[in-house]
């Protein structure tokens, strides 16, 4: 073959195989490996609470290994502390009566490396500000494990910190996030 025809045939494969459209894939978390944690940190002592009842669903293309759109609610009355006492006042503390639900929508995902960036409009009591949650994906043949994190500030969420010893809690509030999707 001479060498002019190979380079129009490599360009002709490069267009056709870069033409082949992505597989997007709206996929459920499974409900059994995703999990939402908060850590709230006062001077004598850490806060950790967790919910296993976290609704989570992804648009992604598992053969780019790619995330194009991520969605995350939970019930903030299913966190455990394994503290009831100390589980109901935060209850109290972030009015879960009125606001029940505390809920993620990404604008936009950009992957950097092995990590990606969800940046997108967090609700928490009742209060909407953008965050970035930062997540790394391992990816398998048949599933694709999120681990991810972010912090906000309480004040902003026009969350008065609780206080024990008229000491208040630290003003950031940690949230850490694994998600488990089948493909």
């Amino acid at each position: 073959m001479r060498p002019g025809r190979a380079l129009s045939v490599l360009v002709a494969g490069l267009l056709v195989a870069g033409a082949v459209k992505a597989e997007v894939k709206k996929v459920q978390a499974e409900k059994s490996g995703t999990i939402i944690t908060y850590h709230l940190v006062h001077p004598l002592h850490k806060i950790d609470a967790v919910s296993k009842d976290v609704d989570c669903t992804a648009e992604l293309d598992p053969g780019a290994r790619s995330f194009s759109s991520v969605t995350v609610s939970v019930d903030v009355t299913t966190f455990d502390s394994n503290n009831s006492n100390r589980d109901s006042h935060a209850m109290e503390v972030i009015d879960a009566l009125e606001y029940p639900e505390s809920t993620f929508t990404s604008k936009q995902i950009v992957q950097r490396g092995d990590s990606l960036f969800a940046t997108g409009a967090l609700t928490f009591h009742g209060v909407t500000h953008d965050v970035t949650i930062a997540a790394k994906p391992e990816w398998s043949a048949s599933q694709v494990v999120v681990n991810g994190g972010f912090d906000i500030l309480l004040s902003d969420y026009k969350v008065e910190r609780p206080s024990l010893l008229m000491i208040p809690v630290e003003n950031t509030l940690r949230f850490t996030l694994t998600a488990l999707f089948k493909l």
